[in-house]
């Protein structure tokens, strides 16, 4: 009868039909695990008040924590907004990227480390650069997805027209390792939408040039550089070059098989680390809970970039299909290189270890990103 108020079962066929059903708890358990781990590990980090004179210990746990609600309500709204409905979005957040990339660069942005790249808010900052990796996985997959993986030459040009801002913006932060990131991400939409192989290695080509040059002509700080090339000459002046990345495996040695216990590690415990809260987040993970606290960080990890993949599959549309590729490339690119760097296997570029590294720029991306592909998936059959 009209007028009437919904019965249970009104109320459950709604339900039923809601593709909010449709979530992957395991990408969204997987994520909320390595975000706890991460909360745990920046105890560790900054428990003993030897960063920054800080002398409260759960200062930075505390902060972080902060970022990961914001980060959750971010990947809620991300999540129940339409994914579709960003596509026509993309060029309005494109451009005030931009915009921020270029305010930074003014007196308006903060140095912290001979990088300009951050604003001050108070008690917290701004990263923009973090804010890139979204924006330009957004623009480049709406744009190739308009196309339908027809990309010709020309087009190939105009998403090269695309990238050439935010990283021409970044490199002069000069911030490299998060230039590294957008073009991993870049290759990677290309290549699913369709771009021939030798156009490929031709971009590949350019990037690593672009990044040699950066190197040699004066572009990154000579502190950069230092720590670029420490892991090819590994023997070298352990004060100066190499002492950040000889505590990193010391303390990651020191783990063994089953770590030397949480909250116990030596290295860890005396602040020997440097930035070990940060980029070197791995460090604390690998000497108090081991190789077999490691290896289920990475399992996690594992989960969660294979869950995506899954999702870039499966999508019913090319647009969330070069989403979640997107995302894929960026956090595969973001864990390898992390990871490698603490081990010496990969040069140092200060790039964070998504969902455990401090910082809030990079927590909040990172869960609209797990947004956008939990989004994808819970559309795939609408």
């Amino acid at each position: 009868m009209v007028g009437l108020a919904p019965t249970r079962s009104d109320r459950a066929a709604r339900l039923a039909a809601s593709p909010l059903r449709h979530l992957d708890p395991l990408l969204l358990g997987s994520v909320l695990a390595i975000n706890v781990l991460g909360l745990l590990m920046v105890y560790s980090a900054t428990r003993n008040g030897l960063i920054g004179g800080i002398t409260d210990p759960l200062f930075y746990v505390k902060r972080q924590a902060v970022f990961v609600v914001i980060g959750l309500g971010v990947m809620a709204a991300a999540i129940l907004i339409d994914y579709r409905r960003m596509r026509e979005w993309a060029p309005a957040i494109y451009g005030l990227t931009l915009l921020m990339l270029m305010a930074v660069l003014t007196p308006l942005g903060a140095s912290t480390n001979g990088s300009q790249a951050r604003f001050s808010l108070g008690p917290f900052a701004l990263q923009p650069s973090e804010f890139a990796k979204f924006s330009v996985t957004l623009m480049v997959a709406a744009y190739c997805a308009q196309h339908r993986g027809d990309l010709d030459v020309r087009r190939l040009l105009v998403v090269l027209a695309i990238a050439a801002p935010p990283l021409g913006l970044v490199m002069l932060q000069p911030d490299l390792g998060t230039a590294l990131v957008i073009g991993a991400i870049i290759l990677a939409v290309l290549a699913v939408a369709g771009v021939r192989a030798r156009h490929l290695a031709v971009l590949a080509l350019l990037g690593v040039t672009g990044a040699v040059v950066a190197v040699n002509v004066g572009v990154l700080k000579p502190y950069q550089v230092d720590r670029l090339t420490a892991f090819l000459n590994q023997n070298g002046d352990t004060r100066r070059t190499t002492y950040n990345l000889e505590q990193s495996k010391t303390a990651i040695g020191n783990g063994g098989l089953r770590g030397q216990g949480l909250f116990h590690g030596s290295q860890t415990s005396l602040g020997h680390v440097p930035e070990q809260h940060t980029d070197f987040i791995f460090t604390a993970v690998g000497e108090e809970l081991g190789f077999v606290g490691a290896g289920l960080l990475l399992a996690l990890f594992g989960i969660v970039v294979w869950r995506t993949w899954r999702t870039a599959a499966v999508s019913n549309d090319l647009f969330g299909t070069l989403l979640c590729v997107g995302v894929v490339a960026m956090l595969a690119f973001q864990i390898f290189e992390n990871i490698g760097m603490t081990m010496g296997i990969m040069p140092i570029t200060g790039i964070p270890l998504p969902f455990m590294s401090y910082g809030g720029s990079s927590a909040i991306v990172s869960f609209a990103c797990i947004g956008l592909v939990a989004n994808v998936s819970m559309r795939r059959f609408s």
